[in-house]
């Protein structure tokens, strides 16, 4: 294990050669938390998720392998039991590990893969449930380490807070995140601006890191990118707008357009920004629910979308089958998902091949 502030003297990732690829790279496999009835993410509705999880993992199994952490032996067994029961490819494609999670969100808790021309290699970001909204969260904060043992891969571990869907790169040495999540003082209270995005580069081999500003309504991780904005190529993103002028999102995501039409890549040039529509409001037992279809998930071979069984669905599907040519999109039903305030892009972790 290796670790370093962001002005340290010991060697850093990007001294290293290493960045974190684009999700579109291609993956070795995916890493998924499976969820525990025991849980607090899914109240009184978690009978739907084992068959969520295991269509998920048979879906993705057909271009990549699949790994699953799972809390305990008796937990073992139920998901066995789900994913037998869907015909998913358990032990050959999907594989499983007793790497214990409180709460199913391996985008956050999870391992952040990077890599250079000869080597793989995992950031261990710290992980306090968001902000430390639900305690306990120390067993999903040791997954990263579990995971760099199991795959031998050498582990870096920055003292910061970060959260993996609070991020969103392109490959081509560019981040984009948000200010009410990444500067929110319930992750890094000691650290500034510049020192955060002094970690971001070292940690991450970025070269920019473009700021945008609120998440949308419901969202309690404080505003994570994977709602807002995605980028789709390396001059391509999507993002995610709101046509009702009486609706909460409107004026924000308008914001959040008008910063990213003033943003520019490496080279100077404007982005190619592709608006993506909103499901409009959902909402459960009168709780908005965070509802986006910029929550995708890139796999190898297919783009993972989650639908909300609105009108939009269609088009938002069409917008992304165009920017992903060779991906087939899957609009995924994700009704059930969401009442966890998250959806497939919060579930997902990509392990990316190494060249």
């Amino acid at each position: 294990m290796m670790s370093a502030s962001a002005s340290g003297s010991a060697a850093t990732p990007r001294d290293l050669g290493f960045r974190m690829p684009a999700e579109w790279a291609r993956h070795d496999a995916t890493w998924l938390t499976w969820p525990r009835p025991e849980g607090i993410s899914f109240p009184d509705a978690f009978d739907a998720i084992p068959a969520l999880w295991a269509g998920l993992a048979k879906l993705l199994a057909e271009g990549e392998h699949v790994h699953i952490n799972v809390f305990s032996p008796d937990h073992e067994t139920g998901v066995r039991a789900a994913l037998n029961e869907a015909g998913a490819p358990v032990d050959s494609r999907i594989h499983l590990h007793p790497f214990p999670a409180y709460e199913p969100w391996c985008r956050d808790h999870g391992p952040i893969f990077i890599r250079n021309e000869s080597e793989l290699a995992i950031v261990d970001w710290r992980y306090n449930a968001w902000g430390g909204k639900y305690p306990p969260c120390d067993l999903d904060d040791d997954v990263p380490r579990h995971v760099a043992k199991l795959l031998g891969l050498r582990l870096f571990s920055p003292s910061m807070i970060l959260e993996g869907g609070s991020i969103e790169v392109n490959g081509e040495g560019t981040l984009l995140t948000t200010e009410a999540c990444l500067l929110n003082k319930n992750r890094n209270p000691n650290l500034t601006q510049k020192e955060i995005e002094g970690y971001l580069r070292d940690y991450l081999g970025v070269e920019q890191i473009l700021w945008l500003g609120e998440g949308i309504v419901g969202d309690d991780t404080d505003g994570h990118i994977d709602d807002l904005t995605r980028f789709t190529s390396a001059d391509t993103l999507v993002t995610v707008v709101e046509d009702d002028p009486a609706d909460e999102n409107y004026e924000l995501l308008r914001e959040n357009s008008r910063r990213l039409a003033a943003m520019r890549d490496l080279q100077g040039q404007p982005w190619n920004i592709i608006n993506l529509p909103t499901p409009g409001r959902v909402e459960k037992e009168g709780q908005r629910l965070p509802a986006s279809y910029a929550n995708f998930y890139i796999a190898n071979e297919v783009v993972i979308m989650p639908s909300f069984n609105h009108p939009n669905d269609s088009m938002a599907r069409d917008i992304l089958q165009e920017l992903f040519p060779t991906r087939r999109v899957v609009a995924w039903p994700a009704l059930d998902l969401i009442w966890g305030l998250g959806s497939f892009h919060c579930i997902t972790q990509q392990q990316p091949a190494l060249l």
